[in-house]
Order: structure tokens, then C-alpha cells, then sequence
């Protein structure tokens, strides 16, 4: 299990480092939302992220929900196969937040 690490690699740049699962997940991550508010356009590398499950595609939809509140925009890049297989099974994948990108 690698602990999960969020990572700022320039306004409103961010790289997520770690596993995505229940056992990283913790209510102190769950209240560690401020990062979102750093820019109107928050893009959240994926390209780290080691193990996901479920719980990583709920923080995500979380993320999405605070950014929304919060008036901004957040996308994800270099999403893992086996959270972008968890996106579609539940139709997230259809949001723009859930593009396909890799660099």
C-alpha cells in the first residue's frame, strides 16, 4: 500500500502520488479540499496513482462536486484503466471531467 499524496506542480496543477483506495482514503483527506481552490481551472494528473478501487472514483466525484460549489473547473488526465473501467461502469466516464488524456 503507498499513501496517497497530492502533489502541486504549478497554478492550479496537481499530481496525485499513491494508491486511490479505502485503505489511503481518510477523513483527513476528505477535508483536505482547499487545494481545489488555487485556480479556476484545476487539472489533477492521474498518471502516479498506483491501486485504485471504488473509493478513488467517490473522492473524485467529491472533487468535482466541492469544485463545482466552489465556481471552478476541474478535468483529470492520465486516468488509470482500472478507475476509467470503474467511470464507466457507473456513467461517469461521460463527463467531460473523465476525458481521456495522456501526455
Amino acid at each position: 500500500m503507498s499513501s496517497l499524496n497530492i502533489i502541486k506542480k504549478g497554478r492550479g496543477h496537481f499530481v496525485i502520488d499513491g494508491d486511490l483506495t479505502f485503505a489511503t482514503i481518510d477523513k483527513q483527506t476528505l477535508k483536505s479540499f482547499s487545494f481545489l481552490k488555487a485556480a479556476k481551472e484545476i487539472t489533477i494528473d492521474l498518471g502516479l496513482v498506483s491501486n485504485t478501487d471504488s473509493a478513488g472514483l467517490a473522492l473524485m466525484i467529491e472533487w468535482i462536486k466541492y469544485s463545482r460549489d466552489n465556481r471552478s473547473h476541474i478535468a483529470f488526465k492520465n486516468i488509470p484503466e482500472q478507475l476509467l473501467n470503474l467511470a464507466k461502469l457507473s456513467g461517469f466516464d461521460q463527463s467531460s471531467h473523465f476525458a481521456v488524456q495522456t501526455e
